[in-house]
């Protein structure tokens, strides 16, 4: 079962500010935040004063509100305590070399997947996306993959974890298909998943069984290295 965990939604509501921003626009208006997060505009000036006094967020020159320094900090943190870039980077290189598609390693956030380190397929047509891309978790391979091996019910679910991957089709995006398996480390806690992705046409299920062999050797040895 799915652990209950203790909420505060003060702390989620402030989050959902921070995640309001995108690349693309990397300031925003009090009137567009309120679009994007569904929170009043007295409600997020309240969070905000707070989001601002610990460097989260700061004020810009003509209103607008921008991601501040301390999100900058934590990051840097992450590089050096959290990265596992150096472990997973080489075997998307080989599953990319193998395969010729995108190889790519998520991990969950709440109720969203984040694809943590990417390496696109070198053909010009091809599954394309972002490193820190954000994704709906109840979608698409990995995202499955990690509801699954976090214990999520349901017979849907009960036969990814039977299996040890998941398949999916067109569940994001109509033109994509993705393979994903769980990334375990040595003490079988699960650290993220990792996928093959290309255009549905290329991944055909003929591909899949020697998909899933590549994966499960990636797997293997990140198991294996993982602190």
């Amino acid at each position: 079962m799915v652990q209950k965990q203790n909420r505060v939604e003060a702390v989620e509501r402030a989050l959902t500010i921070l995640e309001a921003f995108t690349d693309q626009e990397r300031s925003l208006s009090l009137v567009t935040l309120a679009e994007r997060t569904g929170l009043y505009k007295s409600t997020i000036l309240r969070l905000i004063g707070s989001l601002e006094r610990f460097g989260y967020i700061v004020r810009e020159g003509d209103g607008t509100y921008a991601l501040g320094p301390s999100l900058w900090r934590l990051g840097n943190l992450f590089r050096h305590t959290g990265d596992m870039g150096e472990l997973i980077r080489p075997q998307l290189a080989h599953l990319v070399e193998q395969t010729q598609e995108t190889a790519s390693f998520f991990i969950r956030l709440g109720s969203q997947r984040m694809c943590l380190y990417r390496l696109n397929s070198p053909k010009p047509a091809r599954h394309h996306l972002d490193e820190g891309a954000l994704l709906p978790i109840d979608r698409g391979a990995t995202g499955r993959v990690l509801l699954a091996f976090n214990g999520e019910e349901g017979a849907f679910y009960d036969d990814i974890r039977a299996k040890g991957y998941a398949f999916s089709k067109g569940e994001r995006d109509p033109d994509v298909a993705a393979i994903a398996l769980p990334v375990l480390d040595r003490h079988g806690v699960m650290r993220g998943s990792i996928s093959v992705s290309a255009l549905i046409t290329r991944l055909t299920d003929e591909k899949v069984e020697s998909t899933v062999a590549l994966l499960q050797a990636s797997c293997d040895a990140l198991r294996e290295t993982m602190p």
